[in-house]
This record gives structure tokens, sequence and C-alpha cells, in this order.
């Protein structure tokens, strides 16, 4: 005999199992939309999902995120905290998007909670470190020892110590824990970079330049590069491939100034004073501070050529530049030297740069001039 009571439960089993279903297919639907890019229609169906679960939840909270809308992504995190407080993954992202956003406040007592519930996890002690920084506390760099203390092998970390380490000109210290974290990740490019600055910062430029090639042979191609590289060889007296690598730098980024004066001295010195010209002269039309070096090095350039009345102008604009400029002082005289035939307005050059600097300049310069004086005198009493 049909019995009314197990009818009406069967309909409402059936009616759940469909309901289920049909949540089932709006979910994989969602995670369709969601793993193609199109977060806005996946987020429309979860939200029209009634009950919702935890994983609902997350799912919203992940393309909440990815849509940049972060307040609704906190609350759908916020939720299922509420509910299960022990869930650590989601404590984690949270916490990560409370970092981000700004709720240093909150994010700083999240992961206090779990550093006290996980003492042993470095990731917990890091990301303190991150909160403690946003806030320019100086606890922060405690916490990334502590996580270094946890995890020798902590890549990023190892790269906050680093930086720091670097910034306070702790070469070695730098040299070493970037070369520990490199051990365990060796083409770790934040750690290789910090290591080529550190070996560059110290004069060890035979280890900086195959740091910097190895940087280049991942993919990290970029004007600082070639300029780090470029003034490695060029320290290491290869003079072809630092101007090798500062062309490149110019490849990417054409009105860097130092880029241009750099190869403009390695033009000068191989011999190429037509290019050390172009990029003197292209160094000085960018630059927007003081070009008294690059005045000096373009009329070292002209002498060079033996042009000596034009090595004399750009002696004097790197004067009027800088007047206390004692390379530029001296070498407009030896220009003067090369350059007027009369001897008594020649001395009055060395005169000039020995008046300023006979008791305070560099003693080879101040030799040469007094030697040059001597000799003058002598050819102007035999002239008489």
């Amino acid at each position: 005999m049909y019995n009314l009571k197990e009818g009406i439960l069967i309909i409402a089993l059936l009616f759940q199992v469909c309901l289920t279903v049909a949540q089932e297919d709006k979910i994989k639907l969602a995670d369709s939309l969601s793993a193609v890019g199109k977060q806005k229609n996946a987020i429309q169906l979860l939200e029209d999902i009634q009950p919702k679960t935890d994983n609902i939840y997350l799912k919203l909270a992940k393309n909440q995120r990815a849509e940049g809308l972060t307040e609704e992504a906190l609350q759908s995190y916020a939720k299922v905290l509420a509910k299960n407080p022990d869930r650590v993954l989601t404590a984690i992202d949270y916490g990560e998007l409370l970092i981000e956003t700004g709720r240093l406040v909150k994010a700083d007592s999240l992961f206090n909670d779990l550093i006290v519930k996980y003492p042993d996890n470095a990731n917990f002690r890091y990301r303190m470190g991150l909160i403690k920084e946003k806030q320019h506390d100086k606890m922060a760099e405690y916490f990334y020892y502590r996580a270094i203390a946890l995890d020798s092998t902590h890549q990023a970390a190892i790269y906050k110590i680093v930086k720091t380490q670097l910034k306070r000109k702790q070469f070695s210290n730098a040299i070493e824990l970037s070369n520990l974290g490199l051990d365990t990740n060796p083409n770790n490019v934040s750690l290789l970079s910090v290591l080529g600055q550190a070996y560059s910062a110290s004069s060890q430029y035979e280890k900086a330049i195959p740091v910097y090639e190895k940087l280049l042979s991942l993919g990290q191609e970029s004007a600082f590069i070639y300029d780090r590289l470029g003034f490695a060889y060029y320290r290491t007296d290869d003079l072809a491939k630092a101007a090798e690598n500062f062309k490149s730098s110019l490849d990417i980024e054409d009105r860097n100034s130092a880029t241009h004066y750099n190869l403009g001295k390695i033009y000068n010195q191989m011999g190429d004073l037509k290019k050390a010209e172009q990029h003197l002269l292209m160094s000085i039309l960018i630059k927007k501070q003081p070009v008294d070096a690059e005045f000096l090095s373009l009329g070292l350039n002209y002498k060079d050529q033996k042009d000596y009345k034009k090595a004399m102008e750009y002696f004097e604009l790197a004067l009027e530049e800088n007047p206390d400029n004692e390379r530029a002082l001296l070498e407009r005289a030896i220009a003067a030297d090369a350059y007027f035939k009369n001897k008594r307005s020649v001395l009055s050059y060395y005169h000039k740069y020995l008046d300023k600097y006979e008791t305070i300049g560099n003693e080879q310069m101040i030799a040469m001039a007094e030697y040059r004086i001597s000799e003058l005198k002598k050819e102007i009493h035999l002239a008489e």
C-alpha cells in the first residue's frame, strides 16, 4: 500500500539529489570559467549557490582576489575561519591578503597566533618579518634571521637579509649568505643579482662576471645587468667585451648618461676617438647634473686627436662646471702648452694650476707642472 510519508521523503531526497547535481555542475562550470580567466562569471555562479560550504567560500575568495575584489575576498576568508579557525592554509591565504591590502595590525595578530601554535614554522616567521618591514619596525630583521635559523634554505628570507647586508656594505656576509641560498637554488635570479652586486662593490670583478653572465643566460636582460657586466669587464681590462655590454645596455635604454660616458671612455682607450667623442657628447646632452668629468674626458679625447684648441675649450667648460677639478686645470695648461707659441702665456696656465694646488694637489701632477715651468723659463731665457 502506498505510504504518503514515504512518498514525500522520496520526493525530498530526489529534489536534494537534483539540487546537489545542479550545484556540482555550477561548481565545475565556475572552475572552467576561472581557468580561462573569466573570474567575474565564475563569481556570479558561485554566489548563486545556496547554502555555501567552506569550499564554495574558498573558491569565491580565490576568484574575488584574482578579480581585484579584495574586500569581498577578505570577507569570504573570514567566514570560513569563523567556523573553522584551525584551517591553517586558509589562515595563511587570509593573512597574505591582509598584508597586501595594508591591514597590518590584523595580519600581525594572525601570524603571531600561528607562530605560537607552530613555533618551528619558518614561513610564519618570514611573513611576520614582512609585516614588521612594512611597519618600519626594526624587528623585521630579527624575524628574517629566525626564519633562516629554522630553515637555512629559506630563499625569500635569505634574500631579505642579503639586501640589508649589501646596503650596509657588509659585502663578505652578503656573499656568503647569497651562496648559501644558491646552493639550494642555483637559478634564484634575485640572489644572483645581489651576489653580483656584492662582488662588484667589493672589487671582485672576476667573480662578478660569471654571475652577471648567468643572469643573462636565464633571460634577465636589462640595462642594469649589461651596465654592471660592462663595468666588470672594464675593470678586468677586457675593453672589447666592456664596450659590447655597454652597447647592449644602450639598446635597451639609450638615454642613460652614465652608460654613454663609460662607453666614451672605453672607445677613447681603444683609440676609436670619433666614437668616443660621439658618446661623451651624448652623455653631456643627457645629463642634468654637473658634467665636469664628461667635459674633462671630451677634452682628453680632443687632446689625443691633437686638436688642442678644442681640448682647451672643453677643459674650460669642465672648470666652469667644477672650478675644483684639479685634473682639468692641469690638462688645460698642457693643451695650452701644445697650442700656443707664446711661452709666457703658457707659463701663466701652469702658474694658475700651482697657485691653487701647490700645497694640496696630487704630487705627480704638481711635479709635472713644476718641471714644465722650469723648462719653459729656460726656453724663454734662451729666446731672449
